[in-house]
């Protein structure tokens, strides 16, 4: 039996799931719209709320920051320019589409989140649609735009803030309630939001890092080893360049991700390596003066994202020089 569209979690549809086409998103019911960004449902007394929204190449004053967005509401097609992005006239709260995220901003809804391949370049696809999970509204506002009308007057937009609900309240899906039956974690019955985390990460990390794994063909990125078990399988790790969690708020994506060794997954984590900005790797555990330095290996389809790295060089910087 197919999943009903609703409020909050699709059961049988796992954050970091990737879609081919929006109507693929369609039909999983991830959204109720094949063109707008803001997806409307019929609420249980009859008022329209929010329920979804696809973040691909909106306006120019949206500001995506994985954990946290900010979101510029809806304008009629007559009120705005869609080869630059720009709003034309002032926006209205009363406008449908507005209205409705601001229900559920009122209702305390949660919203889902799907970015498309127009998106911030740091965490979208290339080519596809990806569900990112749950957020809620946390604020909303009249702002004004960056851009002024072609009278040179300012414009009005509604604004919306929006963060990422913690992996312990994004639900737990059909298939990994059935991970979570069998797996035993030793943690379970003293912590149990532990054994949630434990259990949504091995089952949500496992999407985006075998996309990345199965790319390279599980050879290191780094170091170019390969290594086979002797059941002829490969054995490599989806690192993360930008930790995951505080204080650091790494995205789960793709672009955020390197198929490496594990020990080069460990010096990586450690510091003892990170990545400059023409993708040639600083070892910090040995002389550069007397090792030729070797390049991080990147497939064009990989779309690895410099600000990750940047900021995983930067971390380790201060922290080693002790600022």
């Amino acid at each position: 039996m197919a999943a009903e569209r609703t409020i909050g979690h699709i059961d049988g549809v796992i954050p970091g799931e990737v879609f081919h086409r929006r109507a693929d998103v369609f039909a999983a019911k991830l959204h109720g719209d094949m063109v707008r960004g803001i997806s409307k449902y019929s609420d249980k007394d009859g008022r329209t709320v929010g329920d979804a929204i696809v973040l691909n190449g909106g306006y120019e004053d949206d500001d995506d920051r994985w954990t946290r967005i900010r979101y510029t509401g809806a304008s009629p097609e007559a009120e705005r320019e869609r080869a630059t992005s720009r709003v034309l006239k002032d926006q209205s709260w009363e406008y449908e589409d507005n209205a409705a995220l601001k229900l559920s901003f009122e209702r305390k809804y949660s919203v889902r989140i799907i970015r498309g391949p127009k998106g911030d370049r740091r965490y979208s696809l290339r080519d596809d649609y990806r569900y990112d999970g749950l957020y809620v509204i946390t604020a909303i506002r009249t702002a004004m735009s960056k851009t002024p009308a072609p009278d040179g007057s300012q414009i009005k937009i509604c604004q919306f803030d929006l963060e990422r609900l913690p992996d312990t309240q994004q639900e737990l899906t059909e298939v990994e309630q059935h991970v979570a039956e069998m797996l035993e974690f030793d943690t379970a019955e003293k912590f149990p939001e532990t054994r949630t985390t434990q259990v949504q990460r091995l089952v949500r990390d496992a999407a985006a890092a075998r996309r990345i794994k199965d790319l390279y063909e599980g050879q290191c990125q780094v170091c170019r080893t390969r290594l086979v078990g002797g059941d002829g399988r490969t054995y490599s790790e989806g690192a993360h360049v930008r930790p995951l969690g505080k204080p650091h708020d790494g995205p789960d994506v793709e672009r955020n991700i390197l198929c490496l060794c594990p020990n080069c997954h460990v010096r990586l984590d450690t510091g003892a390596i990170s990545i400059a900005e023409d993708w040639t790797v600083i070892d910090r555990s040995t002389d550069s003066a007397t090792v030729t330095p070797r390049k991080l290996w990147v497939k064009k389809q990989h779309g690895l994202h410099p600000d990750h790295l940047s900021y995983h060089l930067n971390w380790w910087n201060r922290e080693l020089s002790g600022q």
